[in-house]
């Protein structure tokens, strides 16, 4: 398959990472970190994007410390921004001009439900370019699959015998 019959569906990135708008910079910061991820999707409850973070982003907006990071929201560092996105059958030159039209290295793949699908990055785009990935084949089911990772806090220390006889 040529580059140019090539399309969104056929590069982009179908398991993905995702956060909600309401989630803290830090822990957007730590998913990408320990995920080596450079692009995080913002998503709605119903998996419709809200934008994209980059760690550029994050770093942009980081000042103070830790607890001035957790308690803003990752939807702070995406207000008035755009987010180009493509449909699942846009032609990879398409994509490419998307990306380039708006200064982004990234654009949501959205379905016809409005849904996130997946994503394309400059890197999908030049794997494809260099022969480096084959399209998938029409006959071929590929699923997605999203994943929203929630904070565990580690449980409250039991209260000691000693503590108990003081009470409350």
């Amino acid at each position: 398959m040529t580059v140019e019959a090539m399309t969104a569906a056929d590069v982009m990135s179908r398991v993905l990472v995702t956060v909600k708008p309401d989630e803290s910079p830090l822990m957007a910061w730590e998913l990408m970190r320990r995920g080596s991820m450079h692009h995080l999707p913002v998503v709605d409850s119903g998996s419709r994007i809200i934008g994209v973070l980059t760690r550029e982003d994050i770093a942009a907006h980081w000042s103070g410390g830790p607890a001035e990071q957790s308690s803003s929201q990752v939807r702070q560092l995406l207000t008035g921004r755009r987010c180009p996105h493509v449909p699942p059958d846009a032609s990879l030159p398409a994509v490419a001009a998307v990306m380039l039209e708006s200064g982004v290295d990234v654009v949501p793949v959205i379905g016809a439900s409005g849904t996130l699908q997946g994503l394309v990055t400059v890197t999908d785009v030049l794997v494809a370019v260099a022969g480096r990935r084959g399209a998938a084949s029409a006959h071929e089911e590929v699923p997605a699959g999203m994943f929203r990772l929630e904070p565990v806090l580690p449980p409250k220390p039991s209260r000691t015998a000693e503590d108990q006889r003081q009470g409350p």
